[in-house]
């Protein structure tokens, strides 16, 4: 099963992280079948795979396709079942 939360760590492709940022699952399903997950604004929403595989969706205009995304899994608030 999907984990509730990732860390989605966004960096320059050099190895060095850039930006962090908390994701939670929605009711939602990408393009391959795999759970959506936001952060709190709505802005960031990625497809996660079982595998940790992750896939940025464009949630507006004018964005542009983040070039090195890592999916961190964190452990579920309160014990609560993934």
């Amino acid at each position: 099963m999907n984990p509730l939360r990732y860390e989605l760590v966004f960096s320059d492709g050099t190895g060095s992280d850039l930006d962090v940022v908390v994701v939670e699952r929605t009711q939602l399903k990408g393009a391959g079948g795999h759970p959506v997950y936001t952060d709190a604004t709505g802005i960031i929403r990625a497809e996660i795979s079982d595998r940790d595989e992750v896939r940025i969706l464009a949630s507006g205009g004018h964005q542009e396709p983040a070039q090195t995304v890592r999916a961190r899994p964190l452990p579920d608030p309160d014990g609560a079942p993934a």
